[in-house]
């Protein structure tokens, strides 16, 4: 047990106010920089006192990175992802925790593996399969002889084709599956006595019942906690989105936001870009703050 004494508690106040300062430090400069005209924000040292034209280059930005329809799109893309990874990984865990099967643990752990492969390392193949997510199954054709055969004897060419690309199922479907959720969930699953399993089915309840009735409103705080780490992820991808969307119309406002930063010989006007960051960052800030309660206690909880 850690001895509570003035000095300590002291030098721990100290530590946390030096973390605090340094955390919200480039978040001070963001939101005082979009505050300042040109001239201002590109004086050095930057004043350390707001100025007045938030509203004119919150105004600018909105207007240059179409930030009204690129938000929604940021919005939906999170949300369906976050929302998709949590379903997955529920499903995933309660199949590998309550189904007995051969070869349950080893799926597990080969899901579990994949937390040392992030998307950056698999980014070619992903990309090529969402332009065409029929490929391997056109390959299979191919490969045992099935598409010479109905090319030869009907005079049928079997090309399957499914592109991904400038969707928001490219978007979404190739980022739902989650090794965190999944362990996060196996986790909690394996502190539910089994004597609830057991009573539940006694009073003739399924499988698919016990786990929307039951597991699912006990497993409320992991996920919401879950939700929220995965959709500030989601919103904060900048590779996936940035390949998939070739067509403008479908950008996202993580990817758009390259379009306020000064060009090499164009106008410095760091004020209008710091409150394009300001407005897209915003909402999973808002979010975090809303369900810090749940959050907390959906990761720390002992309490099940």
């Amino acid at each position: 047990m850690v001895e509570r004494t003035p000095v300590f508690n002291i030098l721990c106040y100290l530590i946390l106010t030096l973390g605090l300062a340094v955390a919200l430090l480039p978040f001070a400069i963001v939101l005082i920089a979009a505050t300042h005209d040109l001239k201002a924000v590109n004086t050095v040292p930057l004043p350390l006192v707001p100025g007045t034209h938030f509203w004119e280059n919150m105004s600018a930005a909105w207007t240059r990175a179409h930030l009204g329809s690129k938000l929604l799109h940021s919005l939906i893309f999170a949300t369906s992802v976050a929302a998709g990874k949590v379903a997955l990984s529920s499903m995933a865990a309660y199949s590998i925790v309550y189904f007995r099967f051969p070869g349950r643990i080893l799926i597990f752990w080969l899901i579990f593996v994949t937390l040392m492969l992030p998307l950056e390392v698999r980014i070619v193949p992903t990309y090529s399969i969402a332009a065409n997510a029929l490929q391997p199954f056109q390959t299979l054709l191919d490969v045992s002889g099935l598409t010479w055969l109905a090319d030869t004897v009907f005079g049928l060419r079997i090309r399957l084709e499914w592109g991904l690309l400038n969707s928001y199922t490219g978007l979404i479907l190739p980022l739902v599956a989650t090794a965190t959720g999944t362990f996060l969930y196996r986790q909690f699953y394996l502190t539910v006595p089994d004597e609830l399993a057991e009573a539940a089915k006694v009073d003739g309840a399924g499988s698919f019942r016990f786990f929307l009735d039951m597991l699912l409103p006990l497993s409320r705080a992991n996920m919401i906690a879950l939700f929220t780490i995965m959709f500030v992820w989601s919103w904060n991808q900048y590779l996936w989105p940035l390949l998939i969307t070739t067509d403008p119309e479908f950008g996202i406002a993580v990817t758009e936001l390259k379009t306020l930063i000064p060009s090499e010989f164009g106008l410095p006007d760091w004020n209008v870009a710091m409150a394009g960051t300001l407005a897209i960052m915003s909402p999973p800030l808002l979010l975090v703050i809303l369900m810090q309660r749940w959050f907390v206690r959906g990761l720390i909880s002992t309490e099940k």
